[in-house]
């Protein structure tokens, strides 16, 4: 027994001797490391893209250096800013072929961490190599194939050709929605999907109905192209979650068929209920705005019936009262 309990001891001793070991290492890490160069490069795929000055990344006292966290996350919030590549949904081209998707890369926060700090404070050269993570695509190339096979829901509008800023509105909005893809219990947003119309984005002045009365704003005309999609998944049989009607009453669908929508105003949204994913097909041909709703044979949808809209091309309106806000 006193031999195991001396033995005990000694062991309790060594622990003892082995954390005060650890703790001044710790120590000397902290209090007494000095950045060994002035310069620490970083590079992306081998070439480099950006060079930094260890002392503008330090704060304390000389002999106590620190890392100034706000520089550091500054940095870390560049660097992933320009190294960041979206990945890219597999998607369907105008000849109807299924183009491949594409990985994407964001910057892995952690490891760079580990990195900047050794090359900081040690000895292990100056250069770091930006780590990234590889991300991926929401929809894939099998998925496309899988549900472009069925058409559950289809709705076409027509509009005026003469109206050039309207039908330019059009075009761009429809190009956005094209392709989409929403999955089982997903909600689809339109204002989220074809994102703000502004003149940045190639949006033009055009006719709008403001208050009951038309008016011109930029983006004027896309209200079709989210009630073509509106009939068209109500055709389908999705579940209706926001929408409302113009102040005044348009020509391009049915009465009380229309889905006004406006950035900082209303949305029109709907909910995939089904087991499947749906695609939504947009094009426009001509003076006709065609939305199509496919997804796979394996779906089990409730169509519905909705009235088809007048073929007539709406006529233009002379006078049209400037948007005062």
């Amino acid at each position: 027994m006193k031999y195991i309990k001396s033995r005990s001891v000694a062991h309790i001793n060594k622990e003892k001797g082995g954390r005060a070991v650890k703790v001044l290492f710790i120590i000397g890490m902290v209090f007494f490391a000095q950045p060994v160069s002035s310069n620490v490069t970083l590079q992306y795929k081998g070439e480099q893209v950006k060079d930094i000055e260890r002392k503008e990344f330090t704060e304390g006292v000389p002999g106590f250096p620190l890392l100034n966290e706000e520089k550091y996350e500054e940095l870390v919030e560049n660097i992933k800013n320009e190294t960041y590549k979206p990945a890219i949904d597999a998607h369907i081209n105008k000849y109807g072929e299924v183009v491949k998707e594409k990985t994407g890369e964001i910057l892995n926060k952690e490891k760079f961490r580990d990195r900047f700090l050794t090359q900081f404070y040690g000895n292990d050269g100056d250069t770091i190599e930006i780590p990234m993570h590889t991300t991926y695509p929401k929809v894939d190339s099998e998925l496309l194939v899988n549900i472009k096979t069925r058409l559950i829901g289809q709705y076409v509008t027509y509009f005026n050709t003469r109206n050039e800023a309207r039908s330019h509105n059009i075009d761009l909005a429809t190009e956005e929605l094209n392709n989409t893809v929403v999955f089982p219990n997903e909600t689809f947003s339109f204002n989220k999907t074809v994102g703000k119309r502004t003149a940045d984005r190639g949006y033009l002045k055009a006719p709008v109905i403001v208050k009951g009365e038309l008016a011109e704003d930029i983006g004027g005309g896309i209200c079709q192209v989210s009630s073509t999609l509106f009939n068209a998944v109500e055709k389908a049989g999705t579940e209706i979650v926001e929408r409302y009607s113009h102040s005044k009453r348009v020509t391009y669908v049915p009465e009380g068929r229309d889905a006004t929508v406006s950035w900082y105003g209303p949305d029109f949204r709907f909910k995939n209920q089904y087991n499947q994913p749906i695609l939504i097909r947009a094009h426009t041909y001509g003076s006709q705005m065609i939305v199509r709703i496919y997804s796979s044979e394996e779906i089990n949808y409730n169509p519905n019936k909705v009235p088809n809209p007048s073929k007539e091309l709406p006529k233009e309106k002379r006078t049209i009262k400037p948007l005062s806000y």
